[in-house]
C-alpha cells in the first residue's frame, strides 16, 4: 500500500449554512469511461475539474452539464490523484509516481507544463493544496523516516522541498492514504495540520503529534481524510472531522469516524458512524457534513455524531464550491454526482 498523509491546509471557501427540510438526495452526471477519479476541485457552481488514472482530467464549466475529457499528451499512464483549480482555464495536477510529477496548465488543459519532477526511488506524492491562489503545499510518502513536503508561493509555477530538519518525522509503519486529495486541509490562516495511518495513527498540528483513536494496526487501516471548520477565526478552526477505516474491509465500520471539538486534543466517536470505510469527508455548514466510501454517502446535521445513509452510490471524494454552494462527488469508472437539496440554500 502506497503510504499517505493528511495535511490541513488553507482553502479557500465560502462558508454556507444550509436549513434542512429533508436529506440530501444524489444525481449522477456522468459514469462508464472506466476512470478511477479521486482528485476533485469545484471553483464555483459551474466550474468544475476532476483528475484520475490514465493520465485523465474533465472538466465542466456549466455546473456538469456536459464534460470534456482529455488524456494528458506523454502522461497517458500516469495516475493524477489530486487536481487544485483556480479557474476555468488555470489548474494543476498531482501525478503520484515513480517519478512523480506536477503539471499545471492556463489553457484549459489544452497544454500542460512540467513545473515539479522528481525521480528519486520510492518518491510517491499523496496529495497537495492551496492557502491562496499562489501559496501552496504537496506532501508524500516519508523518505528516510520523513514525510515528503514542498511548497510553491507563485501559484504552482515553481516547487521548492523543504528542508529536512523542518519535514515531520514518521513512526515505522506509519503510513497515509492518498485517496481524495482531502488529506491536506487548512486548520488557520497560517497553520496546517495532517492525520496518519498504518501501523499508529496520529494527527500532526505544529509541533504536536497526538495519537488518534480511530482503527489502526494494519497497513490498510487508518484515516483518510480530515475537515475543518472555521479556519477564519481568529485562532483557527477547532472543529475536526476525520473519516477511515479499513479499505481491506470496506463494510465495517468499526472506528472509522471521529471528531473534535477542541482543535484535536480530544476525540469522539460517532454515535451511529458512516457506513463502512470512507475515503473523503466535507463540511457544508458548522454543524453538517457529507462523506464518501466505497459503500455509500453518509450525512451528518449534528457534527459527526449521528450519519445517516443517503445513497449506496460508490464514490471516492466529495467537494463543496470554493465560491459557491454546490457539492460534487468523483469516484470509480469516470463516476460523477452532485448533491441535490430539499431545504433551503443560503449563504
Amino acid at each position: 500500500m502506497k503510504k499517505l498523509l493528511v495535511f490541513i491546509l488553507l482553502l479557500p471557501a465560502c462558508f454556507v449554512s444550509w436549513s434542512q427540510k429533508g436529506l440530501p438526495s444524489l444525481t449522477i452526471l456522468t459514469q462508464g469511461n472506466k476512470i478511477s477519479l479521486r482528485g476533485l476541485s469545484v471553483v464555483n457552481d459551474n466550474v468544475v475539474w476532476v483528475s484520475g488514472s490514465n493520465g485523465t482530467v474533465g472538466r465542466s464549466t456549466n455546473g456538469g452539464k456536459d464534460w470534456r475529457w482529455l488524456k494528458v499528451k506523454g502522461f497517458e499512464k500516469t495516475d493524477f490523484r489530486d487536481i487544485e483549480a483556480f479557474d476555468g482555464s488555470t489548474a494543476i495536477i498531482m501525478g503520484v509516481g515513480e517519478p512523480a510529477y506536477i503539471l499545471r496548465t492556463v489553457d484549459g488543459g489544452d497544454t500542460w507544463k512540467v513545473v515539479y519532477e522528481n525521480k528519486a526511488k520510492g518518491m510517491f506524492l499523496d496529495a497537495m493544496e492551496f492557502w491562496n491562489r499562489d501559496a501552496g503545499i504537496v506532501i508524500g510518502d516519508p523518505t528516510n523516516g520523513k514525510f515528503f513536503i514542498a511548497r510553491t508561493f507563485d501559484g504552482g509555477n515553481t516547487w521548492k522541498e523543504i528542508p529536512d530538519q523542518y519535514k515531520p518525522v514518521a513512526d515505522s509503519g506509519e503510513a497515509c492514504f492518498a485517496a481524495s486529495g482531502t488529506n491536506i486541509r487548512a486548520l488557520s490562516n497560517d497553520e496546517a495540520v495532517f492525520v496518519t495511518g498504518g501501523l499508529t495513527s496520529h494527527i500532526f498540528i505544529r509541533d504536536q503529534k497526538i495519537s488518534l483513536p480511530m482503527i489502526h494496526g494494519k497497513e490498510t487501516t487508518g484515516p483518510n481524510s480530515i475537515a475543518v471548520w472555521d479556519r477564519y477565526h481568529k485562532k483557527g478552526g477547532d472543529k475536526l472531522v476525520i473519516v477511515g477505516g479499513d479499505f481491506s474491509a470496506d463494510t465495517s465500520s468499526l472506528k472509522n469516524c471521529f471528531y473534535s471539538n477542541d482543535r484535536g486534543k480530544t476525540w469522539k466517536a460517532s454515535k451511529t458512524p458512516p457506513k463502512g470505510y470512507h475515503s473523503c469527508v466535507e463540511f457544508l455548514a458548522k454543524k453538517q457534513l457529507v462523506t464518501c466510501g466505497l459503500t455509500g454517502v453518509d450525512y451528518t446535521f449534528d457534527g459527526g455524531n449521528t450519519w445517516i445513509p443517503i445513497s449506496s452510490e460508490s464514490f471516492h471524494v466529495v467537494r463543496i464550491a470554493k465560491f459557491g454552494t454546490t457539492v460534487y462527488l468523483a469516484g470509480t469508472n469516470g463516476k460523477i454526482g452532485k448533491l441535490v437539496y430539499s431545504g433551503k440554500v443560503r449563504k
